[in-house]
């Protein structure tokens, strides 16, 4: 039997319970295949998961994660797509976070040939976010206008692109100062750095535009001041709330208590009246309905998107160093981190 090294968790609850062990690893199933990881992706719902604070996290032992890039290196007697030694990059339902993987072959895609395997760990996730809450959910339009908050993180700088592509002007919001040049660099035709002053900027930033589409993953009065903004017929699509995050080891249960207890309150009946729309979704859930991951991940290799920007690298033996900087807030683009260097 084959053996990897994985980082797993005996319960999630604590980043230090987090250990490097070796495990065997199956033969893949029939419509598997198995995947020599060569870099991970990281995720704010790898951090969620670690700490206990993501519904979907499982109870017991775990291996977090949820994308990786790599190549096949054994198939599934019912696997006739794909072959030994194709490049290709997957999601998990957790389980990233590890130097060999068995995976269905519904959830792979090529790596495109001009992309290293770093690259290919750092689009999925963030490209289905993007993609999905823009097209699917947020309906958008040419000449539609866009906030994107978060925006140069991984979703943020992705979501940017795909909204050019369709014609819409977009708005980045960020924490601080110092990454508006990326912002800049990536082509968003405003920017605001979030502060007490934020629903006054947002309005001077609209310049009389409606505002017609929010990417939601902050939550508390950044969420309120965006939604009293929106106008007739917009959209919410809520996919996160970073203001829970921390950058402690473990969760502080007093401070989650009061912002989940003094989080903003949305009537619905004001909803009728104003013709405002807010949809919520976590990639878990897509992850689960096979038929429509399949269908985005064609549409996303249509797209032809350029390969994703990537901020922060780390060995596979700096996983917590990684992890420890996720949480700070202090990155741009995306965090990976190598298990092979290429």
């Amino acid at each position: 039997m084959q053996h990897r090294k994985s980082y797993r968790m005996a319960k999630a609850g604590a980043i230090n319970q987090l250990k490097l062990v070796e495990e065997p690893i199956d033969a893949p199933g029939s419509h598997q295949v198995q995947v020599k990881v060569h870099s991970i992706g990281l995720n704010f719902a790898d951090v969620f998961a670690i700490l206990g604070l993501y519904s979907a996290t499982p109870k017991g032992s775990f291996v977090p994660g949820l994308e990786y890039a790599g190549e096949i290196v054994a198939i599934g007697e019912a696997v006739s797509d794909w072959k030994i030694g194709d490049r290709v990059m997957g999601v998990t339902r957790f389980g990233a976070y590890t130097s060999q993987i068995n995976i269905e072959e519904n959830y792979i895609a090529h790596i495109p040939t001009d992309w290293s395997y770093q690259e290919g760990a750092a689009f999925l996730v963030q490209a289905l976010t993007a993609y999905y809450g823009l097209f699917h959910l947020g309906n958008i339009q040419k000449g539609h206008t866009v906030l994107i908050h978060s925006a140069a993180g991984g979703v943020g700088l992705l979501a940017n692109r795909m909204a050019q592509k369709a014609g819409a002007y977009t708005i980045g919001t960020v924490g601080s100062e110092s990454k508006i040049e990326l912002l800049k660099e990536e082509g968003y035709q405003d920017y605001i750095v979030r502060d007490k002053h934020f629903k006054k900027k947002l309005h001077d930033s609209l310049k009389g535009r409606q505002l017609n589409l929010i990417m939601e993953c902050i939550g508390g009065e950044v969420f309120k001041a965006g939604y009293d903004l929106l106008a007739p017929q917009g959209r919410v699509v809520n996919y996160g709330s970073a203001r829970y995050g921390d950058t402690k080891n473990s969760p502080n249960w007093l401070r989650l208590a009061w912002l989940y207890l003094t989080r903003p309150k949305i009537d619905p009946q004001k909803m009728i009246e104003t013709n405002k729309a807010i949809l919520g979704f976590n990639l878990i859930w897509l992850y689960e309905k096979k038929d429509l991951m399949s269908q985005i991940l064609n549409e996303l290799e249509a797209l032809k998107m350029p390969a994703p920007y990537i901020g922060h690298t780390f060995n596979y033996d700096q996983m917590y160093e990684a992890i420890k900087l996720f949480q700070s807030g202090k990155t741009v683009g995306k965090v990976v981190v190598k298990v092979i260097d290429e």
